[in-house]
């Protein structure tokens, strides 16, 4: 029967098949017929003629008693055997509509983060191996339907981990080993002005010189007071630099940021020691000056909006048009991390889909002026090409980071859907935009940012198909009353205000966990934080950011600036005040095996579209027993053994120097869930302590004298960090943890109960950790890295510093900075 198509009967014109193809939902294509769910379609169309055909009674009554016979077998259905018939059936239909194309990028992800969690390198020879043979068992197994699925999704890991091997090969960063101050002559990638007043550089290093690095970095990230004037992309600088290799991460199981350097192509950090000054221009590739090219557009860009706009809603607006943030304040965004807004400087789909949205409804609008010309052509195809454009565009503009990768493929395949008159699936689009960005860059799955962006996405577009499911199956109202003209905008803005309490729920739920995860913090008034800036950004920011952009080629960009402003100033003092009404943020830390387990819930739950979906509640449940399953360290300790840090109760946190890393003390606060650090006394001793006694009682913060700090822990246990081998045999005596800022230091104490931890140590292995069994009087502290096994090749740089060696480093020579010509790999020469 023809009536029973889902989309579209034959009686519709050609028109309206093609509007019901492009509108119609992912879902819709395997919903049941019509007359399973005939208590609402009194009538059907004859496949003939456009008169109704009477539908006997019979039928009607028939199918009205069909959806309670469903209901209650599958009550009846709930034995071994009923069960087990019912699962495969649900399994088949997910099948059947699509699943298996879904989790692709799952797969592809798992093998991605297998790879990069190694704790040794893998041969590419037999992750090749590995991929064809799976392949070809692949193959032959393909008439067997359960056999070709289990195989074919170990091969799609096996494919994931082969190209994150490749990432890796391609890559292969040269980074640098050791500090070391030379003379260096680079190329200007991009240039960032900072909130802090300093110049931010990204330099192609060109030479170096006095001394010459026999393996320098090819890129590197440099720091400036200021600069030559008329500094752009392309130009060509030199001075005397600080180089310093990428750092570690901070504490176990952060983040690591040589990680990224690697994968960013950054091979050193560091500082000019004196002002660059301009140096003649060096060669460059085609595709070099390409990307000078569109880097001084940018610039150009953001100094414009800055001018414009001013102040920080200047900063703000220039990040969200051609994404340059590093000039924000960094109170607004702490207070907008705090409220939980943060996404909104980000560049990504909420500002990819209001940029297309406003150039469709500005084309569609100007086509509509020449109804003639709108009648005889399809001018709605004409705006998505135009939205398309204008979105790449963005994306190229706007420096191409993940999430607007992300964005900018899932509606550029619907946008290609509406050009092409086919259906958009989303969810089909965001597997497709998943297995691009994991194609691309596979790293990109163990950040933050692929892992809250789409798992975002997928929440949302779970709920609202799994809503539209539910709005599908109620019976349409006979009719509608009519609203007045104030009640028809109430109703609209309330539904606009639930819609955006929905999203602000649905996405904040699902990225909660990885965001504790990564950074140990959550936002409680989020909720309220988006209702209240939302309406704000979508109304008065983006839309207007998008006149001022097509506008600015022809200077009547500054109306539109102007209101993008006052919307952006409205912005910062509505976060601002949220900020202060909102608790203290810091979580601490939560378990792996949680986050894992609520991943598997969340992909449960938006790709499946039948009863299995449910399966999704016992995971997530799972995972939210295990998230306190986590051991919390009892001392923290840098990788350049300088900063020891302890808990002493009350919520507080003693360090052992007056002025600690800002960043570092930050994310330890976060960790180990505290709210203050508790500074150490610098003179609370004329000599080293020898007896327990001496130190204080339990929850002392650190006591010093010139060369020794000694701490005890809420447990009793006693922290040391001493300077010297030798200013640490005093606290031998009553110590259980003693942290040595000396890499040629060996362990003074040579106790078995004592752990002695060195420069050296950690120069090759990283932040440390130090755990204290609970209740056991002397049991011996346990200690864990950051960087414990066989070096990655993000981690192979450390073995060639003068700390890792076990070697002093060089004087200082009156006020210069010691220059140090490693003999090692990534060092001078």
């Amino acid at each position: 029967m023809q009536g029973a198509d889902p989309m579209a009967g034959s009686a519709r014109g050609e028109k309206d098949v093609a509007s019901a193809l492009s509108e119609v939902s992912e879902r819709s294509f395997f919903a049941s017929p019509p007359l399973a769910r005939l208590p609402s379609i009194p009538v059907e169309r004859s496949p003939v003629a456009s008169e109704p055909v009477a539908v006997p009674a019979e039928s009607i009554e028939l199918n009205a008693h069909r959806q309670p016979v469903r209901r209650f077998g599958r009550l009846r259905a709930l034995t071994l055997s009923g069960l087990r018939a019912d699962a495969t059936k649900a399994v088949a239909t997910e099948l059947d509509r699509g699943a298996a194309f879904l989790l692709v990028p799952v797969l592809l992800a798992v093998g991605a983060i297998v790879y990069f969690s190694l704790d040794a390198e893998p041969d590419w020879r037999a992750l090749l191996a590995a991929t064809v043979a799976l392949a070809v068992l692949t193959w032959g197994v393909r008439s067997r339907h359960a056999a070709f699925l289990c195989v074919a999704a170990m091969l799609l890991c096996s494919v994931g981990m082969l190209a994150g091997k490749v990432e890796t090969w391609r890559a292969s960063t040269a980074m640098l080993g050791s500090e070391v101050s030379t003379r260096l002559t680079g190329q200007v990638v991009s240039i960032d002005d900072m909130a802090n007043g300093r110049v931010r550089l990204t330099l192609d290093v060109v030479s170096t010189e006095r001394p010459t690095l026999r393996y320098q970095p090819e890129r590197v990230r440099l720091s400036a007071r200021k600069v030559p004037q008329g500094l752009t992309a392309g130009s060509t600088i030199t001075g005397l630099v600080r180089l310093l290799p990428p750092t570690g991460p901070v504490r176990p199981d952060s983040y690591d940021y040589s990680f990224e350097s690697y994968f960013d192509g950054i091979g050193a950090s560091g500082f000019f020691l004196s002002g660059p000054q301009a140096s003649a221009p060096a060669p460059m590739s085609l595709a070099s000056r390409i990307t000078a090219a569109i880097e001084r557009a940018r610039d150009g860009i953001a100094d414009h909006v800055r001018e414009t706009v001013g102040g920080p809603e200047g900063e703000i607006a220039a990040a969200l048009i051609v994404g340059v943030r590093a000039g924000i304040p960094e109170t607004i965004n702490e207070a907008m991390r705090k409220t939980g807004i943060y996404h909104i400087i980000s560049i990504s789909g909420l500002h990819m889909a209001l940029v297309a949205g406003t150039v469709m409804a500005l084309m569609r609008g100007a086509f509509a002026l020449f109804p003639g010309f709108a009648s005889r052509r399809p001018t709605k195809k004409y705006a998505a090409a135009a939205a398309l454009f204008a979105i790449a565009a963005y994306l190229l503009i706007s420096g191409a980071v993940v999430a607007a990768e992300r964005s900018f493929i899932m509606l550029a395949v619907m946008l290609a859907a509406v050009l092409f008159d086919r259906a958009a699936l989303t969810m089909r689009n965001l597997a497709i935009s998943a297995i691009v960005v994991i194609a691309l860059s596979p790293h990109e799955v163990v950040g933050p940012s692929f892992q809250l962006s789409f798992a975002a996405t997928a929440a949302l577009i779970g709920a609202y198909a799994g809503w539209g499911d539910y709005r599908a199956s109620r019976q349409a109202a006979a009719y509608t009353r009519g609203r007045s003209w104030p009640g028809t905008l109430l109703h609209r803005f309330a539904v606009m205000m639930a819609g955006l309490a929905a999203t602000s729920i649905i996405a904040g739920g699902a990225t909660a966990l990885f965001a504790i995860w990564h950074f140990q913090r959550v936002a409680p008034l989020s909720l309220f934080a988006n209702l209240a800036v939302m309406p704000i950004v979508s109304i008065l920011v983006m839309p207007f950011a998008v006149f001022a952009s097509l506008l600015m080629p022809v200077g009547l960009d500054g109306p539109f600036l102007y209101v993008m402003g006052k919307g952006l100033s409205a912005m910062i003092a509505m976060s601002a005040w949220i900020a202060t009404l909102s608790p203290l943020d810091a979580v601490g830390l939560v378990s792996a095996s949680s986050v894992v387990l609520m991943t598997i819930a969340l992909v449960i739950a938006t790709m499946t579209t039948t009863w299995l979906r449910l399966a999704a509640i016992p995971v997530a449940a799972a995972g939210l027993l295990t998230v306190a399953q986590v051991q919390t360290p009892d001392v923290l300790i840098s990788e350049d053994a300088r900063l020891v840090a302890t808990p002493v109760g009350g919520g507080r946190l003693a360090v052992n120097r007056s002025r600690p890393n800002a960043f570092t003390i930050d994310n330890w606060l976060r960790a180990l869930d505290a709210e203050t650090i508790a500074k150490p006394d610098p003179k609370a001793f004329k000599t080293a302590p020898e007896r327990l006694e001496v130190v204080g009682p339990p929850g002392t913060p650190f006591r010093c004298t010139d060369d020794l700090c000694v701490a005890r822990h809420i447990s009793g246990k006693v922290v040391a960090q001493a300077k010297s081998a030798i200013a640490a045999r005093p606290a031998c005596a009553f110590a259980d943890v003693v942290v040595i800022d000396d890499a040629t230091a060996s362990d003074p104490c040579r106790r078995a109960s004592i752990v002695v931890i060195t420069k050296r140590q950690l120069a090759r292995s990283g932040s440390a950790a130090v755990f204290f069994a609970p209740g056991a009087a002397g049991s011996v502290p346990q200690v864990r890295f950051a960087v414990e096994k066989d070096y990655r090749p993000w981690h192979v740089q450390r073995q060639f510093s003068r700390e890792a060696r076990g070697m002093e480093p060089y004087k200082r020579k009156g006020r210069s900075i010691p220059i140090s010509p490693e003999p090692g790999p990534l060092a001078g020469g």
